[in-house]
């Protein structure tokens, strides 16, 4: 099978080469950050000048690489002066103190550093410290619609869409085909990993049960505001006594992990966060659905909604939950440039009660900022309702833009 280069990330990581900066790509297991960097790997191989030093933290061989000692050690013995040596490390975290390495290999001049890690954590604290700013993130994410098209080799259509809806995007899956029953195992199999090596071990997570019950809650529960009070009461109801503090840190911890993402509300009018009810959204929305038994019908909202927030993050937004004194807006979308817009993520729009709540919500706000509506309805492609497009989900996905 040819090896499918996704473009996008490869752009990104290049233009922060040679700039002084550790790039770091982050992201949930098993959504295609070695992948990468093997890529980074093989292209740099091919270059003359270039020393290439890969240590891949998943395989045996690195085993005795547990400190940044022994990281510096193994470094240096392989270290070409008068080359240009791209230090490459995958699942870093599994490194103790890593961060005392990296430091000091950015500062040697012929040298880039390129780093993978399963776990947000490796951003902050000593990290940041000790390089002082001297990083630049790349969250690689589940593939895109447009990239899932690529790798298993369809074409765009309401069919295949139904099946990104389903399964997903773990890049796995081109190797394990999309039956449903050999997706799922699949999808299963990743997120134990994700779960014991990313939250359980590396926190010494004691009440087990709890964090899986509340992984399933928060999957059953994607795009509702949820409070960790709420959460907690629920416990209590199904007879597990949860406090709301220990509801937040077992939350952060599979934020930290990547397996889901917290997404907080904004005041519009009062242009201020919320510092309470928050929603929550999964990596791969191919896992939710792994967890819930399959893409049930009466989840297909919830799905289109988890899809349109990935989609968003894909575009360079930062996203939060809109907030109005009569209603609520999906996302509140920004970027660091200053773009701004407002996007709403419906099923599918066939009554005045839905159109006026979708729709109407949006005409509440009164700036001139882009509104979006992205749905399913039949025979909308793009349209145009009062100042407000209405894209149809395929659409949407097939942008690079809003």
């Amino acid at each position: 099978m040819d090896v499918l280069v996704r473009q996008e990330y490869v752009e990104r990581i290049e233009k922060y080469l040679g700039k002084d900066f550790i790039i770091v790509l982050t992201g949930q297991r098993r959504v295609g950050k070695s992948c990468m960097l093997k890529m980074v790997r093989d292209q740099k191989v091919r270059e003359e000048g270039n020393n290439v030093i890969y240590v891949d933290k998943e395989k045996s061989e690195f085993d005795a690489i547990k400190t940044y000692a022994d990281l510096n050690e193994y470094i240096g013995q392989h270290y070409q002066k008068g080359k240009m040596n791209y230090i490459l490390v995958d699942e870093i975290q599994d490194i103790e103190e890593f961060e005392r390495s990296v430091r000091s290999w950015r500062t040697e001049p012929d040298a880039e550093v390129i780093i993978t890690g399963s776990n947000a954590k490796i951003l902050s604290g000593d990290l940041s410290t000790l390089i002082g700013g001297r990083f630049k993130e790349i969250r690689i994410q589940s593939l895109s619609y447009r990239e899932f098209l690529a790798f298993h080799g369809l074409e765009d259509s309401d069919d295949v869409l139904a099946k990104y809806i389903q399964f997903g995007g773990l890049p796995g899956l081109v190797k394990i085909g999309l039956d449903e029953d050999d997706a799922r195992e699949y999808q299963r199999d990743i997120y134990s990993t994700v779960l014991l090596k990313d939250v359980i071990l590396r926190n010494k997570i004691r009440n087990v049960t709890f964090l899986e019950n509340l992984v399933h809650f928060l999957a059953d529960n994607i795009g509702k505001l949820i409070s960790a009070n709420s959460i907690s009461k629920y416990m209590k109801s199904q007879s597990q006594s949860i406090t709301p503090t220990t509801v937040i840190d077992y939350a952060r911890l599979l934020t930290e992990a990547f397996i889901i993402d917290k997404v907080s509300r904004y005041d519009i009018h009062g242009k201020r966060l919320f510092e309470s009810n928050d929603k929550f959204y999964f990596e791969d929305h191919g896992i939710r659905n792994a967890l819930c038994g399959g893409s049930r019908l009466g989840d297909i909202e919830k799905v289109i909604e988890n899809i349109v927030y990935q989609h968003l993050i894909r575009m360079g937004y930062s996203v939060t939950v809109g907030q109005l004194q009569a209603g609520e807006i999906d996302f509140v979308c920004e970027r660091k440039d200053g773009r701004r817009l407002y996007v709403q993520a419906s099923y599918i729009i066939a009554d005045q009660q839905t159109r006026e709540r979708e729709f109407g919500n949006l005409q509440a706000i009164k700036d001139n900022y882009p509104k979006y509506v992205i749905s399913m309805t039949p025979l909308v492609s793009q349209s145009d309702e009062n100042g407000i497009t209405h894209l149809h989900l395929r659409r949407f996905l097939m942008a690079d833009e809003l």
